[in-house]
């Protein structure tokens, strides 16, 4: 029997497992194009080398994503944005042997593999393509024999950007991967947290390259039916809830206010009676917008904060969020939180320092085949930050003030200037730059680059910039706006004062979203 059935009643195998705009899956279904795929990737794919999956979500992200997991072999989502220069750096970090992609991604996958040198595309729904291979026919290629569960279960592989250099990869935090030795056990424990938790359908509506969507597609695996969205439109979220009875979600604050933002006879015209949780992450949520997403909803509401590095270091319900309103919670185990001043002493609570975070299991992490950049990441041996000031009160709920971290948050997602600035820099008329976060009602914050104009050249147009930064950079790493200044206000020893920067965008003195 397929792994992928181990966890299914019998009674459902001919029920809805997986669902995208497009098509319908029965468990029965998927189980045969799982069990195709990952004996594909067993025989095509090395030993320690991976699958990517460059796509925006539909069924066949989840199924070549549990497929990989059958086959033993590591899968690296990767975000649908990234430009052919950025994706092919992780073809060749990653030792990505089969790239998996779909119409919208299609031509930048093509452009990378061709620079990656050794990385074969097969792409879905594509019309055909010089070098690459169509899904329907690699599948039909493939035995159907259900692959055996011996094999090493390995985690996937996530690429990281930072403030400074290439993106960094690190394997799932051992928090949100099972830690166990077979592909068999792999899925018997999944299944074990599928029976724990939310068994129902869960609704995909962020990226499922992110490391927090992702746990829905490891749900999948577990038995766990699967809707997916190819986006987010709000009432078209709450009338998927109502048609298939969606018990589980993934979300962001700018899903909220999108929601919210519905007029009251939409919201009120859907019943969303069947939600249990819905889990949300990737930036804060101000404390209006998650009352007023409770008094909805009802208190299904779980906040977790942390990082892909990490998983979840603090977790917050519904009903403490309203009793403790701007907390991020309070540390989830086997986390330990510390808050330091610039000496690496720790504070007492109530005083604002860095956060910092300490794994009881010594396990923490690693960005693989940098141990320079693990050891730079600690703080002090086994204590990591994920950038950001704040404080704990007495009673242990964490609050976030400030970042240390040069970062953006915007809809969720971190942005890093560094990047930016490294693209912008490049351009013959730019003498310096600075990019910054400033306000964006609906997304948290948004990209403006501050710009030092060369003497002797021509001032550039917005738009020839904006141009300049797509040919370098995913879109949504680009600046909304520009600005020329005189100076950024760089020290003698070349550092810039980010938040002096931020300051006279925001209206107080708070200056992150």
């Amino acid at each position: 029997m397929s792994l992928l059935l181990a966890n299914v009643p019998q009674d459902r195998l001919y029920a809805m497992a997986l669902t995208d705009p497009r098509t319908s899956l029965t468990w029965r279904e998927a189980s045969a194009i799982v069990d195709r795929a990952a004996n594909g990737m067993r025989e095509q794919v090395a030993p320690h080398h991976r699958i990517g999956v460059f796509s925006r979500n539909c069924a066949e992200v989840a199924l070549v994503t549990v497929a990989s997991m059958m086959a033993g072999r590591s899968a690296v989502p990767i975000n649908s944005h990234l430009a052919a220069g950025e994706l092919s750096y992780i073809l060749q970090d990653g030792a990505v042997d089969l790239l998996f992609t779909g119409p919208d991604c299609l031509d930048v996958a093509v452009a990378a593999a061709r620079e990656s040198g050794h990385t074969q595309v097969i792409a879905w729904r594509c019309s055909a393509t010089e070098g690459v291979i169509e899904w329907e026919d690699w599948l039909a290629a493939q035995s159907e024999t259900p692959p055996s569960g011996d094999l090493p279960a390995v985690p996937h592989l996530h690429y990281t950007s930072g403030t400074t250099g290439r993106p960094k990869a690190v394997h799932t935090a051992h928090t949100m991967f099972p830690q166990v030795d077979t592909v068999a056990d792999l899925f018997t424990a999944l299944g074990e947290e599928v029976r724990a938790g939310v068994s129902g359908p869960s609704l995909a509506v962020a990226p499922l390259y992110h490391a927090s969507p992702m746990r829905l597609v490891r749900a999948f695996a577990g038995g766990a039916p699967l809707v997916s969205l190819d986006g987010f439109d709000a009432e078209e979220t709450l009338a998927t809830i109502e048609r298939y009875r969606i018990e589980r979600l993934m979300m962001v604050p700018t899903h909220f206010r999108r929601l919210l933002a519905l007029p009251e006879d939409v919201r009120n015209g859907y019943d969303i009676s069947s939600v249990r949780l819905i889990t949300h992450t990737g930036a804060a949520c101000p404390a209006d917008v998650k009352r007023a997403m409770i008094e909805w909803f009802g208190p299904v509401l779980t906040e977790v904060y942390g990082g892909t590095e990490t998983g979840p270091v603090t977790s917050i319900l519904s009903a403490d969020a309203l009793a403790h309103p701007g907390s991020v919670g309070r540390a989830a185990p086997p986390y330990e939180v510390l808050v330091l001043d610039d000496l690496g002493n720790e504070l007492p609570a109530g005083e604002e320092g860095r956060i910092c975070f300490r794994d009881t299991t010594g396990r923490g992490f690693e960005y693989v085949g940098d141990p320079e950049k693990t050891r730079s990441a600690q703080v002090l041996p086994g204590v990591f930050t994920l950038g950001e000031m704040g404080y704990v009160d007495p009673d242990g709920w964490v609050y976030i003030t400030d970042r240390t971290a040069d970062m953006i948050v915007s809809g969720g997602v971190n942005i890093y200037p560094a990047e930016i600035e490294a693209a912008l820099g490049a351009h013959e008329a730019v003498e310096d730059v600075a990019v910054i976060g400033v306000p964006n009602a609906d997304m948290g914050e948004e990209v403006k680059a501050l710009i030092v104009p060369r003497h002797d050249h021509e001032i550039p147009d917005q738009q020839k910039l904006d141009a300049w930064c797509r040919e370098r950079l995913a879109g949504f790493k680009c600046p909304r706006s520009y600005e020329f200044v005189e100076t950024v206000g760089r020290t003698p020893m070349g550092k810039v004062n980010k938040r002096e920067l931020r300051a006279p965008w925001w209206p107080t003195a708070r200056t992150i979203g």
